[in-house]
């Protein structure tokens, strides 16, 4: 094992390590130096001659490393946020695809129940039954429009906060602390307006309900022609 580790040892730097080192970012002001500090008071990396004599000298400035590595557990921390709430928007979706089918379903019993009464009574009600049918599938594409163009809002959410999630895994892997540093504040501010619903409705519950749409025939027909929907129905609550 010794000997391994004396033959390890004796292996020369990797190519890579010399390539890094020039792709370190420059100070704009002073060519000759890199940036390798950074300005708390103005939030941006800098040189160390800006530090002492330009434009950052009377500025709050904290050592480079510890600020990469504050700030990139900070992105770390947003991006797990983010993939959390992608997670809670995708069981939204699919409570609201489920939503969908429910009311579909409820759509189709109601009308079932609606054309077997009137069946018993097609040959004088078969203009009524198809005003009253009318207003179900009224309110069905109502409902079903609202639903769809709902989930249409939250998967564009989702597929934004998707993109972001990649955008900040890819700066994560930047190696160069200076360019992450110039790219996260950006980012940051991307995480924070990805992860927020506010903008976005939610269903009120009990909208899938279509139970308001029961018949009962009690009246003979001498009354058939003021039949509607039984009155005073109030909807189920989860």
């Amino acid at each position: 094992m010794e000997c391994w580790k004396s033959q390890h040892v004796s292996f020369p730097p990797p190519p890579a390590a010399p390539e890094r080192t020039e792709e370190r970012a420059m100070c704009q002001e002073h060519e000759d130096e890199q940036i390798n500090i950074y300005c708390v008071t103005h939030s941006v990396p800098t040189c160390s001659m800006c530090q002492v004599f330009g434009a950052h000298k009377d500025c709050e400035v904290a050592p480079f490393k510890s600020t990469y590595q504050t700030q990139k557990t900070e992105l770390t921390d947003g991006i797990a946020m983010m993939v959390g709430n992608n997670d809670r928007i995708q069981g939204i979706i699919s409570q609201l695809e489920e939503t969908c089918k429910t009311i579909e379903e409820n759509v189709r019993r109601q009308k079932s129940q609606l054309c077997e009464k009137f069946d018993h009574l097609y040959s004088i009600l078969e203009e009524r039954k198809r005003d009253l049918s009318s207003k179900v599938a009224a309110e069905q594409e109502e409902k079903l429009n609202y639903i769809r163009g709902l989930t249409m809002k939250y998967k564009e959410h989702l597929e934004l906060s998707c993109k972001t999630v990649e955008t900040g895994i890819q700066t994560m892997e930047e190696p160069e602390m200076a360019v992450f540093l110039q790219t996260v504040k950006y980012f940051l501010k991307r995480i924070g307006e990805a992860s927020s619903t506010s903008h976005l409705e939610k269903v009120e519950r009990g909208y899938e309900a279509m139970d308001h749409y029961t018949v009962n025939f009690w009246r003979e027909g001498r009354a058939l022609h003021s039949i509607d929907f039984i009155s005073g129905r109030k909807r189920k609550s989860w």
